[in-house]
């Protein structure tokens, strides 16, 4: 009997031939939930992470575009736009946050995004960037084609939520957006996080 298996949301999905003008994104939580999940990198199955702290919720659809990997390349980009030591990547897939007009009420799902831009984080000193994108045909959205399209309130919105989320109050915020950048920028760390996959994945499933 032919067996078919679930494909890894993040090794089994490829991330699109338009990449990085069109990517495929892989949806862990939606604005709706209260608790952040997180894929599990050994299963691929969606687990918990932790409750969301405070009221903090993600304003936007978040997850990761699959097959990409933030190590060398993406921290060695880091530190050279943002004139700050970044010793290495935080050894994650690519994080992206999808804006659409229409609700979505649950995470995993895939869709595809056009990323506009993106946010320079470091998170204890590892390059963390975050990319922004709009769904592909969303009717509001797609008149987005850069950052700078985004009303300066959306953005604000957007960079509270990530200096706040692991953030206690009696503890230090180890977490810094060094820059808001656009979309060749958003372009640029795509295709080194996926250089850095290839250069840390590929072998393991056997490709060049």
């Amino acid at each position: 009997m032919n067996i078919q298996h679930k494909a890894h949301p993040w090794h089994g999905i490829d991330p699109g031939i338009e990449t990085p003008n069109i990517v495929t994104a892989y949806i862990e939580i939606v604005p709706a939930d209260t608790v952040k999940y997180e894929i599990d990198k050994a299963s691929g199955y969606l687990k918990i992470d932790r409750p969301q702290k405070f009221s903090n919720m993600i304003p936007t659809l978040y997850g990761f575009i699959p097959q990409t990997y933030c190590a060398e390349q993406v921290a060695e980009y880091a530190a050279l736009k943002s004139g700050k030591v970044v010793a290495k990547g935080d050894g994650d897939p690519l994080d992206i946050c999808v804006l659409s007009e229409r609700s979505v009420t649950h995470g995993d799902i895939i869709l595809q995004a056009v990323p506009i831009g993106g946010f320079r984080l470091l998170d204890g000193g590892e390059a963390d960037d975050k990319i922004i994108a709009v769904m592909k045909g969303d009717e509001f959205y797609r008149q987005w084609s850069d950052v700078t399209d985004c009303p300066r309130s959306y953005i604000d919105r957007l960079k509270h939520y990530f200096l706040t989320y692991k953030h206690l109050p009696h503890e230090k915020n180890v977490c810094e957006i060094t820059h808001v950048y656009g979309r060749e920028e958003a372009h640029e760390v795509i295709n080194r996080s996926r250089a850095d996959y290839k250069k840390h994945f590929m072998h393991c499933n056997g490709d060049a």
